[in-house]
């Protein structure tokens, strides 16, 4: 398979992440990698074009992981993508729904499901990804012990399907983001655009309230704030953020001129067309 002709993803073939390359990309080949590192690392050396990772569930939150990984990457937000997230109890075949007693998934499944497995008295067990765990509990055989993955890996892996729709909510989705190697930056006329950007903000005194500042006085939407540790360290917090708009507009780019007056720090991560999805929750 070439590389320009090749989309990443974390995990194995039935991942919710091969869907989502699937849909967007259907005249694209999906790469199982085992992990986010594999994934980014193919793109950086060149051995695929374009990767699809989760960043935020709308139950299970944030994929921690992620946001330690893009900063130090060299990789761009080209895209986005929600995925409507739907899991399937599965089991290897003769087995039987009230017999189960685990289930294994990744971390992110088991909390989409957690009140579901809670009600039907299932434990959970973290596993490396859904998918693979489709595989590991064919190959164990074991007819008490299932997985909670897709419907399409049941269908890969040979599993009956016990029950469907474990996730707890019905809004279940996953935002996945799409990373390239080069910048491929949306135009002010494509509007409605998302800017990404992480930044840390100099040790000052309201340093975070005053760069946030420049937002409201210019009308910025910010759709998305998070903070975490950087390198273990309890005094460096890095900031990912999300704003609605393109910074070759007006009031975008005095918002960013205003937020890097206070900052150590401050990288674009991405400047792409906003889903339509966004517009459909919004009720627009």
């Amino acid at each position: 398979m070439s590389a320009e002709n090749t989309i990443v993803y974390q995990g194995e073939p039935g991942a919710n992440s091969q869907i989502a390359c699937q849909q967007v990309y259907p005249d694209i080949t999906p790469r199982a990698c085992a992990t986010f590192e594999e994934a980014f690392a193919a793109i950086s050396d060149g051995e695929a074009r374009l990767g699809m990772i989760p960043i935020e569930n709308s139950l299970a939150g944030r994929v921690a992981d992620i946001h330690h990984l893009m900063p130090e990457s060299g990789l761009y937000i080209i895209g986005e993508h929600f995925l409507r997230i739907r899991f399937a109890l599965m089991a290897p075949k003769g087995a039987k729904l009230e017999n189960i007693k685990t289930a294994q998934s990744h971390v992110m499944a088991l909390g989409q499901c957690r009140k579901t497995m809670n009600a039907l008295g299932i434990l959970g067990q973290v596993a490396a990804d859904t998918a693979g765990s489709a595989r590991e509990v064919a190959e164990l055989g074991d007819v008490t012990h299932a997985a909670l993955a897709t419907p399409e890996a049941a269908d890969i892996y040979g599993l009956d399907i016990l029950k469907t729709d474990m996730e707890d909510a019905d809004h279940n989705t996953t935002r996945f983001v799409i990373m390239a190697a080069e910048p491929d930056d949306a135009t002010p006329e494509e509007e409605p655009v998302i800017t990404s950007f992480i930044f840390r903000v100099r040790n000052v005194p309201a340093a975070l309230y005053k760069a946030m500042g420049g937002f409201a006085t210019n009308g910025v939407n910010m759709t998305k704030l998070e903070s975490y540790q950087v390198a273990g360290s309890f005094n460096a917090t890095q900031f990912y953020a999300d704003i609605e708009g393109h910074p070759d507009r007006r009031n975008v780019r005095l918002a960013l001129e205003e937020l890097q007056f206070f900052c150590s720090e401050l990288k674009i991560l991405g400047i792409y067309p906003a889903s339509e999805y966004r517009a459909e929750i919004a009720g627009t």
